[in-house]
């Protein structure tokens, strides 16, 4: 078979980025494959006919992430690919939020397209290889679209902005910034950071917009190379005529409507009365017209009035500076924060915003109860989630719940970024953490609610964040020249605005962004002009949580486990365990607690209360503890022998008190003076090359340093000790020696 195999290089910031046409789904309406090192992705994109009846674009993009990418087989019982992991999804969306607005208006053809990983290098990441992929497809394709469009990733590597950083790199990296655009203007935005400030955030985003100019040029060239024939698009456009008509009828009714009535509510009765009337007298026109072609479909009346009150609304904000509530630009509604509003739960937050309100929770637990992650990127698992969920009566609706949408995933990921970077290390806060936001009521933003939210309970959990978050959603209406950025959109302002640019952050900087937008593109400037004000919003905000909450409480919730975790050395990891897990077993037995072992010899022990875990952690410790020379031990006699007593001093640790150094007076029999199972004190005075361990108690009896005790010990190994019993009279042995146990046990004491 002949194949028409064509290759495309160009090279993003010294990484050279290879397209390639040809090899497969010859029947695709378009397909590509894109490489980046050994990271390559599949994408197909195909236009069917409409669907009768439907009044939106059926646009689809998936996004399959195939285990054999990265030589893994999949798990479960099945062993295949099964529903997408949350990874997927949100590729998915980034990738349709990219591609979206540059499809013709009211198009109405099925349009798929479908993006699979062939291969994975661990290296490489693939979401915005996605981006270059489906905008090559549909370019060389015959779907009508109004590309192309790339995109990039910057990272903030050693103080450093880097292009497309790798896996590894991003590991230290500050920020992890994705961003697609057009030729002309930036289209979408994702972002988490470490508290970057506004200039370095700027400068980011239009580093990665000029990074992607080199690959917009290249896919015009594979345009003009190989790209079929567009095809006209089926389009549910209204009529012109209809249009005027109907805002020649309802235009005035809607202006005094939204002029007297700023409250949403109020409004909400004369618009819908407005509406019916329209569609009634419609209706009864239709019946009244024999000729089918002649009558009006009432949802294109419909359409036509909400463009009206849609054209109404935006006049208003830029001509007038007036937006539907009565506020200014930059001006927020009222807001609300509260916490320690559930009993038993770990934490709990909620904060509103005029009608939107979040309540979230927060829950701790223990390493068992962090996410597996299945998937072909490098991470294994999350010790922090944070979960979305949208019910159907925050907007007063009625519909099915079927778990958590594309929307309601995506939404959750990024209030979990912006709080990403403020979660402590494990090492020092070594608990899992799950937050989940439910929204009680919404009219605009719920994510960055959740983020406002999710920060109170946290600090209501006791939970150690390094600052408080909040968030904010910006708006933006465009007409010609004249632009408007709208500080706290509401809901009626995002449904008919031109886009939703989420900012998240603390008072040091921003943690989290996006941005979504049905126009080609913004300006570099509304960028600028957005940040600033999300900025003064933003510090507005967290005014208002921390007068609620200063700062994360002292204690953790008399609900939440108890845990500490601290660090052995590998090659002691066995001790612990035991064989056959005989060691850990007694602990958790014996203490009521729980102990888990990482493979770096990370130990995490938790329990019901605090001493169960302490004492544990003292026990492992001394399990795994080396001999410390000069360092006196509380033992246990294990056997005797004619020459000395044997003592475990730590647990499966064995050394030998030679007989003249059992007591501070002469020992005739070693058995006279301890017997296995006794309790003493010992000093660790030598180790040798075998590991064979020196003890001494006289050392402990005398109050001897080490140097001391190793030249008593060296002296008494050699013969009976001069003058000993006229030193101390045979009859005071007996006596002595019931002394020196009391003796021994008060040293124990104040030992321990």
């Amino acid at each position: 078979m002949n194949l028409n195999i064509r290759e495309y290089r160009s090279t993003v910031a010294d990484k050279e980025i290879i397209i390639e046409t040809g090899r497969f789904a010859q029947q695709a309406g378009g397909a590509v494959t894109v490489r980046l090192g050994d990271t390559m992705l599949f994408c197909s994109t195909t236009m069917g006919s409409p669907r009768p009846g439907l009044d939106f674009f059926p646009l689809s993009v998936d996004y399959e992430e195939k285990m054999y990418a990265a030589g893994r087989v999949p798990g479960g019982f099945f062993r295949r690919e099964g529903r997408p992991s949350e990874g997927a999804i949100l590729t998915s969306r980034v990738i349709d939020r990219t591609l979206r607005p540059l499809f013709p208006k009211n198009m109405r053809n099925d349009v798929q397209v479908i993006l699979m990983s062939l291969s994975h290098d661990k290296e490489h990441h693939h979401d915005m290889l996605g981006i270059i992929a489906a905008s090559t497809a549909l370019m060389i394709s015959d779907i009508p679209w109004n590309g192309p469009v790339a995109g990039a990733r910057v990272g903030l590597v050693n103080g450093e902005l880097t292009v497309n950083p790798t896996y590894t790199q991003m590991q230290t990296s500050q920020l992890d910034l994705r961003v697609s655009g057009t030729a002309d203007a930036i289209n979408m935005v994702e972002c988490n950071a470490e508290q970057v400030d506004e200039a370095t955030m700027l400068e980011a985003l239009f580093l990665a917009h000029d990074s992607i100019q080199g690959i917009i040029a290249l896919q015009h060239q594979i345009r003009e190379d190989i790209g079929k024939e567009k095809k006209e698009p089926v389009a549910d456009n209204i009529d012109d005529a209809l249009q005027s008509e109907v805002c020649a009828k309802v235009e005035h009714q809607i202006r005094d409507i939204m002029r007297t009535h700023s409250d949403r509510a109020e409004r909400r009765e004369p618009l819908k009365a407005l509406e019916v009337a329209l569609q009634e007298e419609y209706a009864a026109r239709n019946a009244s017209i024999a000729d089918e072609d002649a009558q009006h479909d009432l949802k294109h009346v419909e359409r036509a009035f909400d463009n009206v009150l849609k054209q109404v609304i935006r006049s208003r904000i830029i001509d007038d500076g007036i937006r539907p509530d009565g506020r200014d630009y930059a001006s927020l509604r009222p807001l609300a924060a509260e916490v320690q509003l559930i009993p038993r739960v770990h934490g709990s937050g909620m904060f509103m915003r005029g009608e939107t309100q979040v309540l979230t929770l927060a829950t701790l637990g223990t390493p068992s109860d962090s996410q597996f992650m299945d998937g072909i990127s490098p991470e294994d698992d999350k010790r922090y989630m944070h979960h979305y969920n949208f019910p159907p009566f925050s907007t007063g609706e009625t519909y099915p719940m079927r778990g958590p949408r594309r929307r309601e995933i995506g939404h959750g990921a990024l209030a979990e970024k912006a709080l990403l970077s403020m979660i402590p290390p494990e090492d020092e806060f070594p608990y899992v953490l799950r937050l989940v936001s439910e929204v009680m009521s919404s009219n605009g933003s719920t994510s960055m609610a959740s983020v406002c939210a999710s920060t109170l309970a946290l600090m209501d959990a006791g939970v150690p964040i390094k600052n408080p978050v909040g968030g904010i959603a910006m708006g933006l209406i465009k007409e010609g020249d004249k632009v408007a950025v709208l500080t706290d959109i509401q809901g009626l302002e995002d449904h008919l605005g031109d886009m939703d640019f989420k900012v998240a952050g603390t008072v040091d900087g921003i943690t989290a962004l996006q941005m979504d937008i049905k126009i080609a593109g913004v300006t570099r400037d509304t960028m600028r002009q957005a940040l600033e004000q999300a900025r003064d919003a933003r510090l507005q905000i967290l005014d208002v949580m921390t007068g609620a909450i200063a700062q994360p409480r002292d204690t953790l919730s008399e609900y939440a486990p108890r845990m500490e975790s601290f660090r052995i050395a590998v090659d002691k990891i066995g001790a612990v365990i035991g064989p056959g897990g005989k060691n850990v077993r007694a602990l958790q037995d014996e203490h009521s607690v729980k102990v888990e072992i990482q493979d770096d010899g990370l130990i995490f022990v938790s329990g019901e209360t605090g001493p169960q875990v302490l004492q544990t952690i003292e026990k492992i410790k001394n399990m795994v503890e080396d001999p410390e020379i000069g360092h006196i031990y509380t033992g246990r006699v294990t056997r005797t022998e004619n020459y000395g007593a044997f003592v475990e001093f730590l647990p499966g640790t064995e050394g030998m008190v030679h007989v003249s150094q059992l007591a501070d007076y002469h020992v005739k029999s070693v058995e006279e003076e301890v017997s296995v199972g006794d309790e003493i004190m010992v000093m660790v005075i030598n180790v040798d090359d075998t590991g064979r361990v020196r003890l001494s108690r006289q050392a402990v009896l005398e109050g001897w340093d080490v140097e001391e005790a190793k030249r008593r010990d060296a002296a008494g190994s050699r013969g009976p000790r001069r003058g000993g019993g006229d030193r101390r009279g045979g009859g005071r042995r007996d006596g002595n020696r019931r002394g020196g146990g009391d003796r021994q046990g008060g040293d124990r004491n104040r030992r321990n």
